[in-house]
């Protein structure tokens, strides 16, 4: 555990100041894989780290979400002193160059079997971006998971119960869904960005970038105890020359060469648009479940219409009915009311017109389609 200020990790590991306001909490919801010059910005959902050619400072590291990441890396990356790390530093150096502890400076041999075994792993600063990228594309796979064993009950439920309740829960659960498919949209942008870049990729080379220093220091060094070297022979200076001059030009001819990191990319590029397609069908699944309660709530407005339109018939007739009442009613002496037994008739006569009249208007709506069949 460590407790640095800013200076110092800048200092450490040669990063500018704005690179530290990244892995702060103003940014924690962004996902950034940054290239510089001696170090690598990583930050992946929780995963806030720093890592050089030789080494990785995690941020917050005793957070729950984060101690997936750091047993990952204590079991992948074995932790060695500060002693161990410099004679394993010396040690590395000396068989990249394939000289032993006696081989005087300027002494440059390249072993192939070494050279290829370097090829076939991964350097320090991708295994470090593999556990990453792991880790973090498993959180947001659980997540996803999660997210589907809850979707799918309640929105089935829904189709069944149009209740406040079960529209609460798929507006809690749609919510859920729109921030974590933001989450996994940040990361497949950035590693679609990185892939789109050879540049950036081949920025990302720290331990490449690191070798190529060595053998730059390493030459220069040489030259110089060349040129002392007056007793030396031409022949062997000019051996030391070219075999120097060529191990520059592998390293060199290297730099645009991404294939190892394309490949770590496009498969967790991949595994991510994996989790945004499950994401995505989820989403439609809401959708189709939202127009299908949409249709499912048109039908009942237009049975209350219909009902509406029905009711509003009735009411028309019983006025009509009322305003005839009115009318006979009235204090108004005519030859009918002197007729016995003419009460009975009139009303009866009354109300099957009415009937007939309600029936009537009630099958003129339905001719029309404004009642349902």
């Amino acid at each position: 555990m460590l407790e640095c200020d800013k200076q110092t990790i800048m200092k450490r590991v040669s990063i500018p100041k704005r690179d530290l306001r990244i892995l702060g909490p103003l940014f924690s919801q962004s996902s950034n894989i940054l290239a510089r010059e001696k170090a690598m910005v990583v930050n992946l959902e929780f995963i806030k780290a720093i890592v050089t050619a030789e080494e990785v400072f995690v941020l917050d590291p005793l957070n729950q979400a984060v101690l997936p990441f750091v047993d990952q890396l204590r079991q992948q990356l074995p932790l060695k002193s500060p002693s161990a790390i410099q004679e394993s530093h010396h040690t590395d150096q000396r068989e990249r160059h394939g000289t032993s502890a006696e081989t005087s400076p300027g002494e440059w041999l390249l072993d192939p079997e070494a050279a290829e075994g370097l090829q076939l792993e991964l350097p320090f600063e991708f295994r470090v971006l593999e556990i990453a990228l792991e880790v973090s594309c498993n959180y947001m796979d659980s997540d996803v998971a999660e997210l589907e064993r809850e979707a799918y009950p309640a929105l089935d439920k829904l189709a069944k119960n149009v209740s406040t309740k079960n529209l609460e829960n798929v507006r809690s659960l749609k919510r859920n869904l729109t921030c974590l498919l933001a989450r996994v949209q940040k990361v497949r942008d950035e590693l679609e960005n990185l892939l789109n870049n050879d540049r950036d990729m081949a920025e990302l080379y720290l331990t490449r970038k690191y070798l190529q220093s060595q053998l730059l220091e390493a030459s220069i060094t040489s030259r110089r105890q060349s040129a002392l070297a007056i007793t030396t022979s031409s022949s062997r200076i000019n051996s030391h020359r070219f075999s120097i001059a060529t191990i520059i030009t592998n390293v060199s001819a290297d730099e645009n060469d991404v294939e190892d990191l394309e490949m770590l990319l496009e498969a967790y590029f991949i595994q991510i648009d994996g989790t945004r397609n499950k994401i995505l069908s989820i989403r439609e699944y809401i959708e189709d479940t939202e127009d299908y309660v949409n249709i499912q709530l048109d039908s009942r407005r237009n049975a209350i219409i219909q009902l509406q339109l029905t009711v509003t018939i009735f009411y028309f007739i019983v006025a009509l009915l009322m305003y005839i009442e009115g009318m006979l009613g009235m204090n108004i002496q005519i030859s009918i009311y002197s007729v016995n037994g003419l009460f009975l008739p009139v009303v009866g006569s009354l109300v099957t017109g009415s009937l007939l009249l309600f029936f009537a208007m009630l099958g003129y709506a339905r001719w029309k389609g404004l009642l349902g069949t």
